[in-house]
């Protein structure tokens, strides 16, 4: 596979084409990504407000997942635009091929980070303090896939702190300190996100199996590349973790029931489809089963909703 072109200076675009430009480069036509983080928050949402939370914090992590996802796909961009010109899936991204330039990219990126946060401020004190350290976890994925050798497990951490920002969303303050924090995020918020992390490590090691050749060429880190020929068998282990983890959390910390555990069988059917598509490692089937892990993610939250609705 040849590598891409070098980006090239184009004329600048009229506003409704900027716009269809800033548009792909927050990948709004591939909602798959946001839904990934929105499903566990929700989630964590229900259980910490025992069902519904009410519109006021709906709309605010709705619409912040959906930021703050956007956000960090121009951060990433920007940082791996060297790199992404020699990879066939992202070489046509608007900053790799010279449509966008890297300060337009950050600024759309920084404007969207503070509405983001503007709307963290509707909340409280303990969301808002922990809202510093999920920006700083997003902004630190990028690099991370030059320094770790599965840089999958700091986005995992990224991609799971809506769950202890929703409890402390719920439970928290008016308090400025780390013991708000302490008080409105329980121990078992912080272990669902541990849990999330597993999930978050099998769907982006799928991802990372369609670039793997690429991503060997370059020099990146993944954990594709670290897993190697056990790649497919540590997949299956992060969803066996994830589900279980989810499981006895579930009925031990939260007090969920059977109507929980029925969506639970369902996103672990989902799972070994998902092994019926990476087992031959081709870029098609781990792309595919990479895109429809929302739907798992959806089937787990409507686990959960279903079982607090039906009390």
């Amino acid at each position: 596979m040849s590598s891409a072109p070098a980006p090239t200076s184009l004329p600048p675009a009229a506003p409704a084409g900027r716009v269809r430009l800033w548009l792909d480069l927050i990948r709004w036509d591939r909602p798959a990504g946001w839904l990934l983080l929105l499903w566990p928050t929700l989630a964590a949402l229900w259980i910490a407000a025992d069902g519904f939370p009410g519109w006021h914090l709906l709309g605010v992590f709705v619409a912040g997942t959906v930021l703050m996802r956007s956000a960090g796909c121009c951060v990433n961009d920007v940082l791996d635009r060297d790199f992404d010109r020699h990879v066939q899936r992202t070489a046509r991204r608007p900053v790799t091929s010279g449509r966008i330039a890297v300060g337009e990219a950050l600024l759309v990126g920084a404007v969207l980070a503070l509405v983001a946060f503007l709307l963290v401020l509707t909340t409280n004190a303990p969301t808002i303090l922990l809202s510093v350290p999920a920006l700083a976890i997003t902004l630190a994925y990028p690099l991370a896939k030059r320094l770790v050798s599965m840089p999958q497990a700091v986005l995992g951490v990224a991609f799971s702190f809506g769950i202890p920002m929703a409890f402390a969303g719920v439970q928290g303050g008016a308090a400025w300190s780390l013991a708000a924090v302490t008080d409105a995020v329980p121990p078992a918020a912080w272990a669902l996100l541990a849990v999330n992390l597993f999930w978050v490590l099998a769907y982006d090691t799928e991802y990372a199996m369609v670039d793997r050749d690429d991503d060997l060429r370059i020099g990146m880190k993944t954990s594709a590349i670290t897993l190697g020929r056990f790649d497919v068998v540590a997949v299956m282990g992060f969803y066996a973790v994830h589900l279980l983890g989810w499981a006895w959390l579930g009925r031990v910390a939260f007090g969920l029931g059977d109507v929980f555990l029925l969506g639970l069988g369902a996103a672990a059917a989902q799972a070994v489809w998902h092994w019926a598509l990476i087992r031959h490692r081709d870029r098609e089937g781990c792309f595919r089963a990479f895109r429809v892990n929302h739907a798992l993610g959806a089937t787990v939250f409507a686990g959960v909703a279903l079982d607090l609705a039906l009390r």
